[in-house]
């Protein structure tokens, strides 16, 4: 079947720009069908009317009223974890997907290195993008050696954190930290981010910091290094900084865990980058590339699904005109 699935963006902003870019020259089952905003002067609305795709500045209200909503399956949220849930009840009411790039965390948190071919939500929260970059890195522990404790700082630049990460910080914190348990297997998880303003802007830098069981630490950074690698498929810009550290953590000297109190074993360092693909914005912006990218490769296992099942909207119709 050559057929795509239409979706529509909600969010003309840095993130929801980039991931039209990319729907547009990247995806493999999807194809944009419209970009809604609240803001007639958005440069991201004016971006998508020249490449001919529908607008509307009249935000959900008024991607309803477009003559493409009908063929519309999948729809991106890129707006505010406070919006989303009012276009989650709504989308959900007319049988539509959603692909939550907010920290709203009302579906199952999805990192397509972790989980993506274990959910199919009608709702995915793509947790954020701190949790993209690192938890892979908690669950690669995981898949090794039982994790008590992880903790990831998220580094980026300020000018790649827009008025949408702004507001957002607070549910970035908590939601980073419930995935880094429920995805990334940690008994206790903590997440710390970091807008920092140095010009020339920095590539998003990550660090996770795990303590676990004693184990093998060949076979650990074997894990590692393979879960960087799934990473990577779909965010190229994905990488080790430098080596992985190992510290192991004596009985006779523990380390005192937030919440969990005095623990030995060993202790993990992970230190990363994320260098974005400048298809929209710039490199240094890895934190919204991997959000984009992440979100680009659950839309096409959406589609992929629908076409397969023959649920897509304009599916359908076109079984509806052969009988």
């Amino acid at each position: 079947m050559n057929r795509k699935v239409k979706v529509a963006i909600i969010g003309p902003g840095n993130i929801g720009t980039d991931l039209m870019i990319k729907v547009m020259r990247n995806s493999k089952h999807l194809e944009m069908g419209a970009m809604v905003g609240v803001d007639p002067k958005s440069d991201g609305l004016a971006r998508a009317q020249r490449l001919g795709v529908a607008t509307t500045a009249e935000g959900l209200d008024g991607l309803l009223e477009l003559d493409v909503f009908k063929d519309i399956d999948i729809v991106f949220d890129a707006t505010s974890a406070g919006a989303h849930k009012r276009h989650n009840d709504v989308l959900q009411a007319h049988g539509v997907q959603v692909i939550d790039l907010t920290p709203a965390a009302i579906g199952p948190y999805v990192i397509p290195a972790i989980n993506l071919e274990a959910e199919n939500a009608a709702n995915m929260n793509m947790v954020t993008c701190g949790g993209q970059a690192t938890i892979p890195i908690v669950a690669a522990v995981s898949r090794v050696a039982k994790v008590h404790y992880a903790e990831i700082v998220a580094s980026i630049s300020s000018k790649s954190a827009g008025p949408g990460t702004r507001a957002n910080i607070d549910e970035f914190t908590e939601t980073t930290r419930s995935a880094i348990e429920k995805l990334g297997g940690a008994t206790r998880g903590k997440a710390i981010i970091v807008l920092n303003p140095a010009e020339p802007p920095l590539i998003m830098r990550d660090t996770v910091f795990v303590l676990s069981d004693l184990v093998d630490q060949a076979a650990l950074l074997a894990s590692i290094e393979a879960m960087v690698a799934s990473v990577q498929a779909y965010v190229p810009g994905y990488r080790l900084k430098q080596e992985v550290q190992f510290d192991v953590m004596d009985p006779s000297k523990p380390l005192n865990m937030p919440g969990l109190g005095p623990m030995h074993g060993l202790k993990t360092s992970v230190f990363l980058e994320v260098e974005g693909a400048a298809h929209y914005l710039p490199s240094y912006a890895g934190n919204l590339d991997i959000m984009t990218s992440a979100a680009l490769a659950c839309g096409d296992m959406m589609a992929r699904r629908r076409m397969e099942a023959g649920v897509a909207r304009g599916d359908r119709k076109n079984q509806e005109t052969v009988q």
